[in-house]
């Protein structure tokens, strides 16, 4: 499959303005403090759609509509989860992080607990967001290499690349900028294909509305409780509400955008706001995977898909129009940059904070400071792109991998953050202990149980406060506010 010189021209195009943008609007970062959180000078509604964005990566974008061309609607339980979530971060955890100035989410375990616990929710951070951003940088390439025929390596590498340019030149001012203009970008191509859909499709919105209702492709709620089932009500509402806890409560990626607010107030009603838009989201992708189901009906490929994730991969490719087919490609990437300039920016930031500044022998100077974040924004973006690589092996749609792996330790530092918020006696002994037991649980949760992955953070965090509780009766905590 190849792409004609006006579409490629766009695209290009389009990716160079990235890079090029990033670059200006963070071109005046004094020191790291500035190229981290952007001065915490960030209004709202920009730190709004740098969410959304960076919370839709390729796989809502690819994955979410070949769920719903396989399946049903039944997706769209979880994110009702997910907006419950975030009314719990809100009033739970956002308060915390914005007394005295913080840069991570870890730090204030550190408070809390002591270093050694801020090192080790940290590292666990680092190694959970490296492998679930790689495989979101797979399922772009994945696009690219439709589009091209190169071979999946070079795919990965050239997109990995890109992202990796931006976010060294420009830090988190560039990534919630470029983030803004992504999220345009990706629902203008969204609504795009949708309409070109909708046009093809004999009878249009109202035949998509027929056949969907008569294969039962319409239906979004399961009212059974099974705790196998990942698409089930109960699993949505409970299971995506503590996903979401992890996820935009104690997920650095999230918290740095907190952090970059100008104020508690206005973070707020950035993730607040963020929910509902979230929400309308999903249902559109969802839909437009009913829609392709219905086209594809009525008008089979040529040549079968290997797997869900492709469907509107290739409708992209083989019904778009000249020029908007540019359009959607630029949106297939603006889906997956916006994810993983965050996850650059955010592991950079958490690797120097928790990790270089805390064993520093003496003070490291600012500009210092700036050049090894950058540095580090490049190793973890080559890390991204060598779990990228070995994606290709996966077999499972990587919606579930993905998600899979980010609820598999989010629980666990969940737990941990629990014990720091709801219990005076456990101190940095017991919290470690939890968290090794939280994290032995969930290896045997994940591989020799068959419970679906939205329980996944619940499960973990149980587990993990239970097991902190316990071991606060062998190790006691000393004394307030000790760093053990």
């Amino acid at each position: 499959m190849t792409v004609g010189v006006v579409d490629l021209g766009i695209l290009l195009a389009y990716l160079a303005g990235v890079v090029a943008l990033g670059a200006w609007v963070g071109r005046g970062a004094r020191d790291a403090a500035d190229y981290m959180l952007g001065g915490r000078a960030l209004p709202w509604w920009l730190i709004l759609c740098s969410i959304v964005a960076t919370e839709t990566s390729t796989v809502t974008f690819l994955s979410i509509p070949g769920f719903a061309y396989e399946r049903d609607l039944a997706w769209l339980q979880i994110p009702l989860g997910f907006v419950i979530g975030r009314f719990a971060v809100i009033w739970l955890l956002l308060p915390r992080y914005f007394e005295g100035r913080m840069f991570t989410a870890y730090q204030l375990l550190k408070r809390r607990f002591g270093g050694a616990t801020e090192r080790t929710a940290s590292a666990l951070f680092l190694v959970t967001r490296s492998l679930a951003d790689g495989l979101r940088l797979f399922l772009t390439a994945l696009v690219l290499q439709e589009m091209t025929g190169i071979e999946l390596p070079w795919a990965v590498a050239a997109i990995g690349v890109t992202t990796i340019a931006y976010t060294f030149a420009g830090g988190m001012r560039a990534v919630i900028w470029t983030d803004f203009v992504q999220l345009a970008v990706y629902l203008a191509g969204g609504i795009a294909a949708f309409a070109v859909l909708l046009d093809r499709l004999p009878g249009g919105w109202w035949r998509l509305v027929a056949m969907g209702e008569t294969a039962g492709k319409l239906r979004v709620f399961d009212l059974g409780f099974n705790l196998t089932e990942p698409y089930g009500l109960w699993a949505g509402l409970f299971g995506g509400a503590f996903l979401t806890l992890g996820s935009h409560g104690v997920d650095q990626m999230m918290v740095q955008r907190y952090l970059a607010a100008r104020s508690l107030a206005d973070a707020r009603r950035a993730l607040g706001w963020s929910g509902p838009v979230v929400l309308a989201q999903f249902a559109f992708f969802l839909l437009l995977g009913t829609g392709l189901w219905c086209f594809y009906q009525l008008f089979p490929p040529e040549v079968a898909f290997e797997r869900a994730d492709r469907v509107f991969a290739r409708f992209i490719l083989e019904e778009m129009p000249v020029g908007l087919l540019g359009l959607l490609l630029g949106a297939v990437f603006a889906a997956a940059m916006s994810t993983l300039s965050s996850s650059l920016n955010s592991c950079a930031t958490a690797a120097v904070e928790d990790h270089v500044l805390p064993r520093a022998r003496s003070e490291v100077p600012p500009a210092r400071q700036l050049r090894l974040t950058r540095l580090l924004t490049v190793v973890f973006g080559l890390v991204q792109i060598a779990v990228g690589i070995a994606g290709g092996w996966l077999t499972a749609p990587v919606v579930g991998a993905v998600l899979g792996i980010a609820a598999f330790t989010t629980g666990i530092l969940l737990g941990v953050f629990f014990l720091g918020l709801f219990t005076r006696r456990v101190g940095q002994r017991a919290a470690l202990a939890g968290l090794v037991a939280g994290l032995t649980a969930m290896t045997w949760v994940y591989f020799a149980t068959p419970l679906a992955w939205p329980w996944f953070a619940l499960a973990g965090s149980a587990a993990t406060f239970a097991a902190g509780v316990g071991a606060s009766w062998i190790w006691p905590r000393e004394r307030a506010g000790a760093a053990e």
